[in-house]
């Protein structure tokens, strides 16, 4: 067996979403369903797939507006990390992916690209509900913490 390692950039995108009742803020999260596996996550990808100067930060905001089809910005500069494993052919691949907290600007998630089968706002315990994969889990705390902080 081969092996590889691979670095992306993410966000985990939030909308505020304001009551007519309640004074209390509440927020929609962004996550995207993979054609592929299926499987439901945030929107990544490679750093530098595309231009090999390309920084974390670009790559983040890029991948948030193809496989999530919304610009947002980022609203803390220090992006949390979090690694898995995952097998691609002949190859184990070690992963790392960099996530940044952001914010939603403007877009339809329905314009994402073929990589996803679709993208959308969600609840906060939808979202716990829906997410497939322990990373990802992991990932959506931390942004929630990070959330609660600011």
């Amino acid at each position: 067996m081969k092996f590889k390692t691979e670095t992306s950039a993410g966000g985990i995108v939030f909308k505020e979403v304001k009551s007519q009742k309640s004074k209390v803020k509440s927020y929609f999260w962004l996550i995207t369903q993979h054609s592929k596996h299926k499987g439901w996550g945030f929107p990544k990808g490679l750093i530098g797939d595309k231009e090999s100067t390309e920084s974390m930060e670009q790559a983040a905001i890029r991948e948030v507006e193809e496989e999530g089809g919304v610009k947002a910005k980022i609203i803390s500069k220090k992006p949390f990390g979090v690694k898995y494993k995952y097998r691609f052919g002949e190859y184990l691949v070690d992963k790392t992916v960099y996530y940044f907290l952001m914010e939603y600007i403007s877009g339809d998630p329905k314009d994402h690209d073929w990589e996803m089968m679709d993208a959308k706002f969600v609840s906060e315990d939808e979202a716990k509900k829906t997410l497939t994969f322990k990373s990802d889990q992991e990932a959506f705390e931390k942004a929630l913490k990070l959330l609660e902080e600011k």
